[in-house]
């Protein structure tokens, strides 16, 4: 069958999320496994265009991986009519005037999120994309998750009766760059490179929240910076201007209550670093990042606060795995392949521009609740046409 070339500017993919996830483990191999196939049985074949500030780094990526083009001029990739589609994965500072730019040039847009680091600017960008004409995305990620997979799955199937509640907890020790080298690039803990844990997260848990459990109507947040001083990549401190953890509360719609934790100043005892507990009437599930496990109401153990004896129950061997049931693909690849779908057959791809921002919107919400420390409401977001 016929394959089609689809050449990919691929625009801050130096840096680990992007080398690992979109480069290699997505665009690589969709191309090692003969393209992204069509409805029609004809193939898409993704070709990178490299791009990044960086020409030595670039041009070892480029070699390293069987490319051939990298450049350090985003203008000049974005006027080469050959190139199809703009995906950004830069810093969150940088994103919205390079979207800006590939969106005015009639690209089709990927993108990583936040969309840009104020919700004003992420949604004007949803609507010069309506108004150019051009498809566009926001990777989702979290969404294709195995362990959300499954999740998702007992949601669909009624397995929890009415859900009553959702319990997040994200995050884990981000060393402070002294005695031992930070897991994490310098920029998340300054507000004035678009940085925080509020930025980075809460454009996450709004989708997954949205499209899992129900509309987010309301937040109180408390944003936190537990270590004040870090050390950066070349060896110097400085301090923390952004925050490192957020404790957030979360009114869905349906009368759902999230508790969401999400800290880079905290040492792991649960499961995996993504952790969501969801209770219900008929049942509980606490899904990972891969796995997920149960308990029904018939199995549910019947414990009595009594501190003066021993705990008879071991709650955590009380829980069943969810199998396996299929094949989960890796989450970055799956969603790409998505797009590319939507780009070449109009396949439908909800997450959009307008999804992304109302992921900058909750984030700018959450700060403001812990400034005010109040509860603040979330409106909704008019698309074009009028669709909410």
């Amino acid at each position: 069958m016929a394959t089609k070339t689809c050449k990919i500017i691929m625009n801050g993919v130096t840096g680990r999320m992007g080398t690992r996830q979109h480069l290699i483990r997505s665009i690589k191999a969709i191309r090692e496994q003969g393209g992204v196939r069509l409805k029609d049985g004809s193939f898409v074949m993704p070709e990178p265009v490299l791009v990044g500030r960086n020409e030595d780094k670039l041009e070892a990526l480029a070699k390293s991986h069987g490319f051939t083009e990298w450049t350090t001029d985003l203008d000049v990739a974005l006027q080469d009519v050959n190139n199809t589609i703009y995906f950004d994965a830069q810093t969150t500072n940088l994103r919205a005037k390079a979207l800006k730019k590939a969106i005015n040039a009639g690209k089709h847009i990927y993108c990583e999120k936040p969309t840009s680091t104020s919700f004003e600017e992420s949604l004007a960008l949803a609507k010069l994309a309506d108004r150019n004409g051009v498809k566009n995305g926001v990777v989702q990620d979290k969404l294709f998750l195995p362990g959300v997979q499954k999740l998702r799955h007992l949601i669909r199937s009624g397995y929890f009766g009415d859900i009553l509640s959702v319990r997040m907890e994200f995050g884990y020790w981000v060393f402070e760059g002294d005695w031992q080298e930070a897991q994490r690039p310098s920029w998340n803990y300054k507000q004035e490179e678009g940085g925080g844990i509020i930025v980075d997260m809460f454009p996450h848990w709004r989708y997954v929240l949205d499209e899992l459990f129900g509309s987010v109507e309301a937040v109180n947040a408390y944003a936190a910076t537990h270590i004040p001083t870090r050390v950066d990549e070349h060896g110097n401190s400085y301090k923390a201007t952004a925050e490192d953890a957020a404790y957030a509360t979360f009114k869905l719609a349906n009368n759902v209550v999230a508790q969401v934790n999400s800290s880079w100043a905290v040492r792991v005892n649960r499961d995996d670093l993504l952790t969501i507990q969801v209770d219900g009437t008929h049942g509980s599930a606490v899904a990972g990042l891969r796995g997920c496990k149960t308990q029904h109401r018939v199995n549910t153990p019947k414990p009595v606060w009594n501190p003066d004896l021993e705990n008879p129950f071991t709650f955590q061997d009380q829980w069943e795995d969810v199998p396996s049931n299929t094949v989960y693909e890796n989450a970055f690849k799956h969603q790409w392949e998505l797009f590319l779908q939507h780009v070449y057959e109009d396949a439908d791809f909800p997450w959009d521009l307008y999804e992304g921002a109302k992921g900058t919107q909750l984030a700018d919400l959450g700060l403001q609740s812990s400034k005010e420390q109040r509860w603040i409401e979330v409106p909704s977001i008019e698309r074009a046409g009028g669709e909410r």
